[in-house]
């Protein structure tokens, strides 16, 4: 029973590594100077917009997903989208509820996964309440660029300041900018170690258990 119970597991994590990502995988460096807002400025409409995260177990088991709420700004010249900062209220994070069944989780439900990733030993929201995207560049997409956005059109560089740590990320967007609106849409994988978000000290074996990798969502809709 044993052996089968092995086997099976290596089946499941077989079956999810042969499984093609949904998401672009963003790359990561130094912090870079920050595109300065000019011209025509647009508001985050944050009821029309969200950030969604999804987070795995290892090998990509038991997905936990939900959104984020995000205030922030545009700036267009020229039709062109050239600057904008973001701020995600993580204390806004919700967990979806069907990404949680108790009945496997020894009770624990959506709602005690919030507060987990609320507390010091994730985002540490009496420290630090919000997450920010700083945008640093926007450029055309290189020509036969693939991505996962359907009609994406531009590569999107900015600073993600998560907790008191800063990474400039780089990724595919659709972005459209009319008159009197500007969203984006981008769906991008970023590996949480680079920000130092680690559950208990180095090397814990629960630690281990999550992946590093982390789907972020951007549906961001901003108006004049």
């Amino acid at each position: 029973m044993k052996k089968l119970s092995i086997l099976a597991l290596s089946a499941a994590l077989a079956v999810v590594s042969c499984k093609e990502s949904k998401t672009d995988m963003a790359t990561s460096t130094t912090e870079q100077t920050v595109a300065q807002h000019t011209a025509e400025t647009f508001n985050v409409n944050t009821d029309s917009s969200m950030v969604n995260w999804t987070a795995y177990h290892k090998g990509g088991l038991n997905p936990r997903f939900g959104t984020t709420k995000t205030t922030g700004l545009f700036s267009v010249d020229n039709g062109n989208l050239i600057s904008g900062s973001l701020v995600s209220d993580i204390n806004s994070l919700t967990t979806d509820p069907t990404a949680v069944d108790p009945a496997i989780t020894d009770g624990k439900t959506a709602a005690d996964l919030d507060m987990h990733l609320k507390s010091a030993d994730f985002f540490d929201v009496e420290k630090y309440p919000s997450v920010k995207f700083d945008i640093t560049k926007v450029e055309d997409l290189p020509a036969g660029t693939e991505s996962k956005v359907e009609g994406a059109n531009k590569q999107v560089s900015g600073n993600l300041t998560i907790k008191d740590k800063t990474v400039n990320v780089t990724f595919p967007a659709k972005v459209e900018v009319t008159n009197d609106k500007v969203s984006l849409v981008s769906k991008f994988t970023i590996n949480r170690q680079d920000w130092g978000l680690a559950y208990g000290a180095e090397g814990d074996p629960k630690d281990w258990m999550i992946s590093q990798e982390v789907n972020l969502g951007l549906n961001i809709v901003a108006n004049k």
